[in-house]
């Protein structure tokens, strides 16, 4: 920013600051450079104008230079003076008479002059470039102004000539110019250069696949053209160099366990030499020949002794690492180890390694060596049939033949050689053996190995007997066999397998399957050789299953059919029914049969029984039966009201519960009881009735009984009315609810009674020389066929009055039913 813009600006400021309140000038430095000094000052009240007067430090009563400035001012320059100079600036506030009304002296350097051009610039490395200048006199530091075309800016500090300029990009153009810098401030920047920065290098990675051989490999550089890679062994002045262009290069024919050192650079398009990466590493060992492999024994430990030969030359130190495929190893910086411990009838290839600390070399060729046998083991001996033993062991690896001691517990002893794994021979029950076998090849014999002791199986026991004691248990006896301590007595049938063990020659098998013939085998054992499987089987068939599935349906009142699952192969079949009348019997070979003559209102329990030649099963589960009840004899239909009856009954054996009903085509009734008489209501007057029973057993069974019908009472007149007649005589009359009947109508009072008839078909009679003054129950009645009197028609009471001697007035007093 110019110096005249900045006095405009603070002119501006003074206007804004002419109501702060008075107080003394300050001045302050606000910039210098080589030739001119720009002063900052506050305004002060009643000046009229600024004046600024300069003088050098070393002369400060001898001005060289001054500037004065109008009242709104409040910041000016001064121009023409010299470089690196100290000196005194005055700053006066003036009236208008040119009075001084405040004045301050503040000191001041002007910077150094301009900087000569730069002498010289350099790539130090692809992030450093080194920079040459002349130094200015007065000045206290540099600064290096660094640009580029991207918008890159950095300004660095350095103190004198030469200076290196870092963390730059690489291979990337940068302006550079230099300022020198003193107390004042800054000089001018010298005339800018342009210098590119360098190629990064390349970021090898290195590895040694093998002995004698190196593999190079590097991310691509941008903007690289080639890349050149040199290489030599350490301690010598042999330098391999290659060009490429590829990304990797494989440098071949390289020594053994020798360090090398790798240096890698990459050239730009301008043929200059980018930065240098530098690695060393160590070839693969060289390989171990001549191994050679013997057995050593260290405190009874079989043990195998590996040597080789080694080369003397070589870089840093080796160690020899020596494996078995038998998962042994050994590590040494010597020419030999020792693998411990070797197993018996292992077949070793062993190889040895060397390595450094560029990792694993070749191994050698490998050796195969072969230790002596093992001894057999998992000896056996199988017995399958008496009389006749075969010794069994596993197979030993790398055994030539076997060779078996048998020793009978008698002093008898037998050898066996053979090439199998088994020898046959003739051996007896109730004896003991003792048995060892040595595997042998061509290194000898096989350690002591396992010694087998076996006892023969014991004989057979003989004179068995086998019995049935019960439907589905047999005994079985047998006399004792030599060299047993324990019986196993097998049952089998088709289905299954029953056992019974004792000390004792006798055992009871149960719980045997029915119907089943069962091969029976006494097996005679001990605890050292077993069980002997060969003796021979008797045969025992049990007693027939029990009948199952008991099923009882009724025929008829007297005849029940029963029926039963039947899973016997052949046998006959009792059906028993048990009740207070003795036992009822019939008999099949099939899976029912039918109980007949079976009298009523009686109680069963029935069951069945399955017998064959072997004897005879279990009865099966019972089933209760009842016959149907039995009706009663006598049953009395009694009419209790004009629409109500009490029918009773005499005893029924076996009914538990009736259930009595009156039918008509007008309708019915029914009642439900445990008693012998029950009371029925909704009885229609004038009606025939079927009079029906129903007997029910307390298992539900039920008998229909049939009675007599029943007739119910005529039914009794409505509309009953007394009317007065002539000659103290009164009619009754009612309306007739069928004109079958003849009617008797009764007036009872409390002195006289008076009755009159009518006819079937009439409505109506008279009665004569009634007595007045008196209250009379009047009932109009139907007759039975036999003419006796339907007992439950309503009554209706009247009052007949006197007119002088003769009956007077009727009066209706209201209707009570009879009682």
């Amino acid at each position: 920013m110019g110096a005249m813009k900045w006095l405009v600006i603070f002119s501006l400021l003074g206007i804004c600051s002419q109501a702060a309140a008075q107080s003394d000038i300050t001045v302050s430095v606000f910039s210098v450079t080589s030739k001119t000094a720009i002063l900052r000052w506050t305004r002060y009240s009643g000046a009229s104008s600024y004046k600024i007067t300069v003088a050098a430090k070393s002369s400060p009563s001898t001005p060289i230079a001054f500037a004065q400035f109008g009242p709104n001012t409040v910041m000016g320059s001064v121009n023409s003076l010299s470089p690196n100079i100290e000196y005194v600036f005055s700053v006066e506030a003036l009236d208008n008479s040119q009075g001084v009304l405040s004045s301050v002296d503040i000191k001041s350097s002007t910077a150094p002059e301009m900087m000569d051009a730069i002498q010289a610039v350099k790539p130090k490395d692809s992030q450093t470039l080194m920079l040459d200048f002349s130094l200015k006199t007065g000045a206290t530091h540099y600064i290096i102004r660094v640009q580029s075309a991207n918008g890159f800016y950095r300004e660095d500090t350095v103190s004198s000539s030469p200076a290196e300029i870092k963390s730059l990009t690489p291979y990337t153009e940068y302006t550079l110019s230099t300022l020198a810098v003193n107390s004042g401030g800054r000089s001018q920047p010298s005339p800018f250069v342009t210098e590119k920065t360098v190629l990064p290098p390349p970021q090898l990675s290195a590895s040694s696949p093998s002995n004698d051989s190196i593999v190079l490999s590097w991310a691509p550089v941008a903007n690289a053209v080639q890349y050149t890679l040199s290489i030599y062994k350490f301690g010598s002045n042999t330098d391999m160099k290659q060009n490429t262009s590829d990304t990797n290069l494989t440098i071949s024919g390289l020594d053994a366990g020798s360090l090398y050192i790798i240096r890698g650079f990459a050239w730009d398009p301008e043929g200059r030499q980018g930065d240098i990466f530098c690695l060393c590493l160590l070839t693969g060992p060289p390989t171990p020949a001549s191994v050679s492999v013997s057995v050593v024994m260290s405190n009874s430990v079989a043990g195998l002794s590996v040597s080789w030969e080694i080369e003397q030359d070589g870089h840093g130190s080796i160690q020899y690492h020596v494996m078995s495929d038998q998962n042994l190893m050994c590590n040494s910086t010597s020419s030999s180890c020792t693998l411990s411990p070797v197993d018996c009838g292992k077949v070793h290839t062993i190889q040895v390694t060397a390595s450094n600390e560029a990792g694993f070399g070749y191994p050698s060729n490998p050796e195969v060596f072969i230790t002596f046998p093992c001894q057999p083991e998992s000896l056996a001996l199988e017995e399958p049939e008496e009389g006749n033993c075969t010794l069994t062991w596993d197979t030993v690896p790398h055994a030539d033949a076997y060779t078996a001691y048998i020793k009978r517990g008698d002093g008898g002893e037998e050898t066996c050689n053979t090439t199998s794994n088994n020898c046959t021979f003739h051996c007896q029950c109730g004896y003991t053996y003792l048995m060892s076998v040595f595997a042998l090849n061509e290194a000898g014999s096989s350690p002591q190995g396992e010694i087998l002791n076996h006892t023969t199986v014991p004989c057979c026991p003989q004179n068995v007997s086998v019995s049935l004691v019960s439907t589905e248990t047999l005994e079985i006896m047998w006399t004792a066999s030599r060299g047993a301590e324990m019986y196993e007595t097998r049952a089998v049938d088709n289905s299954e397998v029953i056992l019974c063990n004792d000390t004792a020659p006798v055992c009871a098998l149960s719980d045997l399957s029915c119907d089943s013939p069962y091969s029976v085998v006494v097996t005679p054992c001990n605890d050292i050789s077993g069980c002997n499987r060969a003796c021979k089987a008797h045969t025992k068939e049990t007693a027939p299953c029990m009948p199952t599935n008991l099923s009882l349906n009724p025929k008829n009142s007297s005849c029940i059919s029963v029926s039963w699952t039947a899973n016997n192969r052949a046998a006959t079949y009792t059906v028993s029914a048990s009740g207070d009348d003795g036992t009822h019997i019939c008999t099949t070979s099939g899976s029912s049969c039918d109980l007949t003559e079976l009298p009523c209102g009686s109680t069963y329990e029935v069951s069945v029984i399955a017998t064959s030649a072997t004897g005879q099963s279990l009865p099966s589960y019972s089933d209760s039966l009842e016959t149907e009840p039995c009706c009663p004899v006598n049953l009395t239909v009694a009419q209790v009201t004009q629409a109500m009856t009490n029918v009773s009954w005499s005893h029924a054996k076996g009914a538990h519960t009736f259930i009595t009903s009156l039918t008509s085509r007008r309708g019915h009734a029914r009642c439900h009881t445990q008693d012998s008489h029950c009371l029925m209501g909704c009885i229609t007057c004038g009606t025939n009735y079927t009079v029906t029973m129903e007997a029910f057993s307390q298992s539900g069974r039920n008998s229909s009984c049939t009675y007599q019908g029943f007739s119910s009472s005529a039914c009794c007149p409505s509309g009953v009315k007394l009317y007065r007649m002539a000659s103290n005589s009164l009619r009754v009359y009612w309306r007739s609810a069928g004109s079958s009947h003849s009617y008797i109508a009764e007036m009872v009072g409390s002195n006289n009674n008076y009755t009159c008839n009518a006819s079937p078909g009439e409505s109506s009679c008279d009665v004569g020389t009634v007595q007045c003054g008196d209250v009379y129950h009047v009932v109009v009645a139907p007759l039975t066929p036999e003419g006796s009197k339907v007992l439950f028609c309503a009554q209706r009471v009247y009052s007949v009055t006197c007119l002088g001697g003769n009956v007077g007035t009727v009066i209706y007093r209201g209707k009570r039913s009879l009682d």
